[in-house]
């Protein structure tokens, strides 16, 4: 898609109103490739395979020290933190690390100044998207005596509301499918100038971290702003504000802006008090704390919160960076199985081979990599881990050898001195 400026007398009209599949809107390829392409293609990804596994191990590698920090950082904060009163500040607890919980109170809500309307909340998310063309496509691939193979591609072209630019220039079938410019109207978040909680003030870095849940919308009287930002056919209908024919059958262009609050009420919040406000506070190891929540919750609840945030977080990048060290190690491998593919079906044979070999390195150098940022993050707690397992493997080991040595002893008594 183009980078020019968003014209909404440009939008299509009724013409695309249809939003039902069509014959159009699916677009089929079909490639092929030699044996000898396939091996070439091959020896370009074992390099793309061997860059994707040290990736994976280094994006584990420093998952492994970004939980560590974050978790000590959240260990020392939980045995710093001071619950203190919201109605009053302390001087004597100016830089500490403190918890406070209560009602919030703001002068002037945030304001949206490109429709002009303010909304009763602690942040304001603004939500602007455009009915686009989305392609997505389905490969299928034959193998063929010989070693060549042939490759069906089916891209199907579909139209939604996105919230960013799908660049039609690059669809692989841009006839009838082409997206307009993004507006200039961006989405953003606006914030209160002023929130109190007690006698604390609470500037955007603190605010940024409530969750928007609530609806909101735009005024009626923010119509003449709307049409002036988004063209002549802009309406508002039950806060949104939609430009284009028919907000119940949109067209491809069509715009739509949409609003999200976090409503002023009770919040928590832990941080390092700093004058009349908090901030982040920077824990030994360089990292940073800044808890809040809505609702009355207990400090300790709070940093239990964090740290079952962080361990999601630990297992999730643990798991793209499994199935990446997986894909590189097969990329690394495929190889073997194009060479084994002059006959198609010894190559679906060495290809699962290939698979089941890859799968068992990563069962391997996956564990590894963790165990070895372990020993350099957590080096106590790993020689823990390895002194218990070497105990557990030596009890193992003996209780193994006593039993092949019950089952070998010779019988004794008259029986066992009969010739």
């Amino acid at each position: 898609m183009s980078n020019q400026d968003f014209d909404p007398s440009t939008m299509p009209g009724p013409s695309n109103l249809d939003d039902g599949l069509s014959a159009s809107d699916t677009y089929v390829e079909t490639s092929s490739k030699s044996w000898f392409e396939r091996i070439l293609d091959s020896l370009k990804a074992i390099v793309f395979g061997l860059l994707l596994v040290i990736v994976s191990a280094g994006l584990m590698f420093w998952n492994e020290g970004r939980s560590a920090k974050t978790a000590a950082a959240l260990a020392e904060g939980a045995g710093l933190v001071i619950s203190v009163r919201a109605d009053a500040i302390d001087p004597a607890r100016e830089g500490k690390l403190i918890h406070v919980s209560g009602p919030t109170t703001e002068d002037a809500g945030p304001r949206d100044a490109d429709f002009g309307f303010e909304a009763a909340s602690l942040k304001l998310d603004r939500l602007v998207e455009m009915y686009q063309w989305k392609e997505e496509s389905q490969s299928e691939t034959r193998k063929k005596l010989g070693g060549g193979e042939e490759t069906v591609t089916r891209y199907t072209y579909s139209r939604d509301w996105v919230d960013h630019a799908m660049d039609s220039d690059h669809f692989r079938d841009g006839a009838g499918h082409r997206n307009p410019a993004m507006p200039k109207l961006a989405s953003r978040s606006f914030f209160p100038s002023a929130v109190k909680l007690g006698a604390f003030s609470l500037n955007e870095n603190v605010l940024r971290e409530l969750p928007a849940t609530d609806s909101a919308g735009a005024p009626d009287s923010a119509l003449e702003r709307a049409r002036a930002l988004l063209g002549p056919r802009a309406s508002i209908r039950a806060g949104t504000v939609y430009a284009g024919a028919n907000p119940d059958q949109p067209a491809v262009g069509d715009v739509r802006v949409t609003w999200r609050s976090a409503p002023v009420g009770e919040i928590s919040l832990v941080g390092r008090q700093t004058q009349s406000t908090l901030s982040q506070y920077l824990a030994s190891n360089r990292r940073e704390l800044l808890l809040v929540e809505p609702g009355i919750i207990d400090a300790g609840l709070m940093f239990k919160h964090g740290e079952d945030e962080n361990s999601l977080l630990t297992w999730v990048l643990r798991a793209v960076g499994a199935v990446l060290m997986f894909i590189g190690f097969r990329v690394m491998l495929s190889l073997i199985e194009v060479l084994a593919d002059i006959i198609p079906f010894l190559g679906s044979i060495v290809g699962a081979g290939a698979s089941f070999v890859a799968l068992i390195c990563t069962l391997i150098f996956a564990p590894l990599i963790v165990a070895i940022a372990w020993i350099f993050y957590r080096p106590f707690v790993a020689i823990s881990v390895l002194a218990v397992g070497a105990v557990l493997l030596y009890g193992v080991r003996m209780l193994a050898v006593k039993r092949v040595a019950r089952f070998t002893q010779p019988a004794s008594g008259p029986s066992a001195s009969r010739p």
